[in-house]
């Protein structure tokens, strides 16, 4: 299946206020990202019908294993892509920009090697 960037981002903000706060619902998303709570509903609802999220009785949002998945891997390269660029001297807010807009784009292989690389330094 074809995860677009912005899918990407959602899932992997989900994990990040997971690991903050324990537990997610969608006016934590909209907070953390800037958005309207109904471009979040309409996100939540698309990644459901995908299989990425689910969502119980009292409005949690949780990620399904898929979606934890592709959220782990999206997560670590952001993670990674900010602490090499901060080794390599950039400053930590243009470091984290940069590494959102990288994240996505990076071959597996390139990545690999820029984290060995991050390894070494």
């Amino acid at each position: 299946m074809q995860i677009h960037e912005s899918a990407e981002d959602y899932l992997e903000k989900i994990l990040m206020l997971r690991e903050e706060n324990g537990h997610v619902r969608s006016v934590e998303i909209a907070n953390a990202m800037g958005y309207s709570k109904p471009s979040i509903s309409i996100a939540m609802k698309h990644l459901r019908e995908n299989g990425l999220v689910r969502m119980d009785t009292e409005n949690f949002i949780y990620l399904t294993e898929e979606g934890e998945a592709i959220a782990s891997r999206i997560y670590d390269r952001h993670q990674t892509l900010t602490q090499l660029f901060v080794k390599l001297g950039v400053p930590s807010d243009i470091a984290e920009r940069d590494a959102c807009k990288v994240e996505h784009d990076l071959s597996p292989e390139s990545f690999a090697a820029l984290k060995e690389c991050s390894r070494r330094l």
